[in-house]
């Protein structure tokens, strides 16, 4: 059954890469019925840039042209971007909620407001498209910057959100832009992120149980254009079905945005939708006792895995610009 045929929950792709779009391949994947979406972030591009030669000719080319390391990149990110927004495109049209394509930006801008709105205003404009999101860090000052870029019509996802406070201060904040906008049909999603709290502790449930209480909570809101979206959904270094961090993670209103390998993962394993979220209040509660009693105090957790995935970002971003330092001009 095509996915479209079924709107409990969104799917969307956490991957953007030249050879796959220009093979067809995401074409195919959204002709399908089951992708509605994709999401891209400095990793991504990262791993894109440096594992495929497609890149390497524009790269020598716009270096020729003079253009520094963070040109190029956008450059290479934007084109990207804008191709994929044209797949989607037509799923946009026909539902007004999916069919995003996300571009993140700049993580050392995290801190900074003003430079975090000039560049998302920037990206947006260059990449010409209607159904693009700009991906911005819940930080104290990406708060802000949601809401003022919101509030120019352009719609927001929320990222690297670990804890409920960082799903609530987002949320209200591009709801207080959507209020200030002459466009009321803004779009945005909030992106809770999951297995890095299984990772760090060991547990096959905290990341469940933590998107759990912000799922429910983030519901009781009752924000028209606001959706959670389920982040960092990829299965790493155990046994757990590639497609678990999904069907355990169904639930209306949703989106999940998850790698090329977890989504064949689902699509193979044909399950029956069910809806999986919120759990009990009590199994909640289970599962958070367990891990404390396992010694992981989930504040500083939460603290860390937010540090960790900020500079991961900008580990990223500095990765690409050494690749491009390294590419010769022929």
């Amino acid at each position: 059954m095509g996915y479209k045929k079924n709107r409990v929950f969104s799917l969307w792709l956490d991957f953007i890469e030249r050879g796959f779009i220009e093979s067809g391949e995401f074409k195919k994947l959204v002709d399908s019925g089951f992708v509605v979406g994709a999401t891209s972030n400095p990793a991504i591009f990262q791993n894109a840039i440096t594992s495929s030669e497609r890149y390497l000719n524009d790269i020598r080319e716009l270096k020729k042209a003079g253009k520094n390391n963070k040109e190029i990149y956008e450059i290479l990110a934007i084109n990207d971007i804008r191709e994929s927004a044209k797949i989607l495109e037509n799923v946009y049209e026909q539902t007004g909620f999916d069919g995003f394509v996300s571009i993140e930006v700049d993580p050392f801008f995290a801190d900074s407001t003003e430079e975090t709105v000039r560049e998302g205003l920037r990206l947006y404009n260059e990449i010409g498209m209607k159904n693009i999101m700009i991906k911005i860090p819940a930080t104290e000052s990406g708060y802000l910057s949601m809401e003022k870029l919101a509030s120019h019509g352009i719609n927001i996802n929320a990222t690297l959100i670990f804890s409920l406070d960082e799903a609530v201060k987002s949320a209200e904040a591009i709801s207080r832009g959507i209020e200030k906008s002459d466009n009321k049909n803004v779009q945005a999603v909030l992106s809770v992120f999951v297995s890095r709290f299984d990772r760090a502790t060991g547990s096959n449930y905290l990341g469940i149980a933590n998107s759990s209480r912000i799922y429910r909570e983030i519901e009781s809101m009752n924000l028209k254009n606001i959706r959670v979206l389920f982040a960092s959904t990829g299965v790493k270094g155990n046994n757990l079905p590639v497609d678990y961090y999904i069907y355990s993670m169904i639930a209306p209103n949703t989106v999940n945005t998850a790698p090329l390998n977890t989504i064949n993962g689902y699509i193979k394993n044909n399950r029956n939708i069910e809806i999986a979220l919120p759990l009990e209040l009590e199994r909640e509660r289970e599962i958070f006792d367990e891990v404390a009693e396992n010694g992981f105090e989930l504040d500083n957790l939460i603290l860390n895995l937010k540090r960790d995935g900020l500079e991961a970002f900008k580990d990223s971003l500095t990765g690409i610009f050494d690749f491009i330092d390294k590419v010769e001009i022929e």
